[in-house]
C-alpha cells in the first residue's frame, strides 16, 4: 500500500531504521568516522561500501534527509549542500570545462545569474533566451552546448518556462536538462516528469519552511545516460553509470568545495518538509486570493501570478503544475510610490527570503537585482517599481487587510 505524501514525509525518517527507538532520526554532529579495519576504510574511500568518510562529505543526518528528497522527487539520488546556491554551484563546477557552452533561461534567480557570469570569466560560454518558448532554446544550442537550466517559476516575474517543449528538445539532443524546482517544489511539480536530468533545489525555502535553516540538494532523477557526457573523470566511470554524475558531483562538487550542510540544519529541515504538503497548500490558497483581490485595486497596475487568466503562461501552468505557489509580483500605479507602499505595511514583513511561513514583501530593482543592472533588468521584465510577495500561511482575511490599508495609505499620499 503506497501512503500518502504527507505521511510519507512524516514518516520517511524511520523507514531505514532509526536509532535507539527515536521518533525522529537523531542529530550526528560528529565529523569524523572510526573503522574496525583498514580494508573496510579504503573500501568505504574507493566508494565500494557505503559508508562516511568525514562529514564535510556528508553525515548520516543528512543522508536521512536526502533520502527524504529522494522520495519526494522519485530520484535516483540526491546530495544536500550547505545553500542552494551551493547546490547550484557544484552542478556547474563538478560538470563544465572551459571550452563549454550553456543554454540558460534569462529569466534567473539574481544569484545564479551572477554564477553564470562568473562560468563566463572561467571559460564557460553561456547563452540567455527566453525559456518560455522552448523554440529560443533549440536556436541557441551549439555543437558544444552540454547543459540546459531553467527554473520552473522565474523569480521575481513568475514567467512559466515551457518545460515540456524544452524536456523533449533534450532528450532528443542527449543533453542535460537541470531544472530549479525551488518555487513549485515536488508538492506542485516534479521535473522528472518532463524529462529532467537533474534537479537543484533550496532547501531553506519551502521545503524547509520555517526560515531557520539553510540548504540545497541537487537530485538526480536516473532518466540521463551518463555514459554519453563527456565531462566525466575518469575516476568516477567506474560501477553503475547511472551513478557517475552525482558521484562527480559529491566528489567535485560538495567534497572538494566544501559546501556542507551542518547537521543542525539538515535535521530542521527534515522536521520542516515534514509539513511541506499543508504548508503549500495553504500558501497557494492564499496567494491566489491575493492575486484576485490585487488585480482588481484600482491603485495596482499589474499583478504577476501564474494562477490568473490574464498571466501569459497560465494555461501551461494549469497544465503542469497542481498548485501555482506562492510568490506573486505587482506593480503599483506609475504616480503611487511603492516604498511609501511598502513602509506603510504593519504585518507583511520587508525581508529578502521566499516561502517562508510569513509573508515577505520586497522591492525588486533596488535591492535583489540591483547588481543586475537596469538592461539586464528590462530583459527579464522587472520594472522600477516591481514588489514581490512571498505569501506565508497567516489568515487571508489578515493579508487583505494589511494590504488593503498599505494601498489607502499610499493612494492618499
Amino acid at each position: 500500500m503506497k501512503h500518502g505524501l504527507t505521511t510519507r514525509l512524516l514518516h520517511a525518517d524511520r523507514l531505514g531504521g532509526v536509532e535507539h527507538g527515536a521518533a525522529h532520526k537523531p542529530m550526528h554532529s560528529g565529523v569524523a568516522f572510526a573503522y574496525r579495519s583498514a580494508a573496510e576504510l579504503a573500501a568505504v574511500f574507493q566508494g565500494e561500501k557505503p559508508g562516511y568518510i568525514y562529514a564535510r562529505q556528508g553525515n548520516p543526518t543528512g543522508a536521512a534527509l536526502e533520502a527524504q528528497i529522494s522520495m519526494l522527487e522519485e530520484a535516483r539520488a540526491t546530495a544536500c549542500f550547505g545553500t542552494g546556491m551551493a547546490a547550484v554551484a557544484a552542478v556547474f563546477i563538478a560538470l563544465l570545462r572551459a571550452g563549454d557552452h550553456v543554454v540558460s533561461s534569462q529569466y534567473l534567480f539574481g544569484n545564479t545569474n551572477s554564477l553564470l557570469q562568473t562560468l563566463q570569466a572561467l571559460g564557460v560560454a553561456v547563452s540567455y533566451v527566453d525559456a518560455t518558448q522552448a523554440s529560443a532554446v533549440e536556436v541557441a544550442l551549439q555543437a558544444n552546448t552540454r547543459m540546459v537550466f531553467v527554473e520552473t517559476i522565474a523569480n521575481p516575474r513568475t514567467q512559466v518556462a515551457d518545460l515540456a517543449g524544452i524536456g523533449a528538445l533534450c532528450a532528443q539532443r542527449a543533453l542535460l536538462y537541470v531544472v530549479d524546482n525551488t518555487l513549485t517544489t515536488p508538492v506542485l511539480f516534479r521535473p522528472r516528469s518532463v524529462q529532467a536530468g537533474l534537479i537543484v533545489h533550496s532547501l531553506s525555502k519551502a521545503i524547509g519552511g520555517h526560515g531557520d535553516a539553510m540548504g540545497g540538494a541537487v537530485c538526480d532523477t536516473g532518466l540521463f545516460d551518463w555514459r554519453g557526457f563527456p565531462n566525466i573523470l575518469p575516476p568516477y566511470r567506474r560501477g553503475d553509470a547511472a551513478g557517475w554524475g552525482m558521484q562527480q558531483i559529491r566528489k567535485k562538487g560538495l567534497r572538494d568545495f566544501g559546501g556542507t550542510l551542518r547537521a543542525e540544519d539538515a535535521h530542521r529541515i527534515a522536521i520542516g518538509a515534514e509539513t511541506l504538503q499543508l504548508r503549500m497548500e495553504r500558501n497557494c490558497a492564499n496567494a491566489m486570493a491575493l492575486a484576485q483581490w490585487l488585480e482588481a485595486q484600482p491603485q495596482v497596475h499589474r499583478v504577476y501570478y501564474p494562477g490568473l487568466t490574464s498571466h501569459e503562461q497560465h494555461e501551461r501552468a494549469k497544465t503542469l503544475f497542481g498548485g501555482f505557489g506562492a510568490l506573486l509580483s505587482f506593480e503599483l500605479q506609475d504616480e503611487l510610490n511603492h516604498f511609501a507602499f511598502l513602509d506603510s505595511l504593519r504585518l507583511i514583513i520587508l525581508s529578502s527570503h521566499l516561502a517562508d511561513n510569513r509573508t515577505l514583501a520586497i522591492p525588486v530593482a533596488e535591492t535583489i537585482y540591483h547588481e543586475m543592472g537596469a538592461e539586464r533588468r528590462h530583459q527579464m521584465g522587472i520594472a522600477d517599481g516591481l514588489i514581490r510577495l512571498s505569501i506565508g500561511i497567516e489568515d487571508f482575511d489578515d493579508l487583505r487587510a494589511d494590504l488593503a490599508q498599505a494601498l489607502q495609505a499610499v493612494g492618499a499620499c
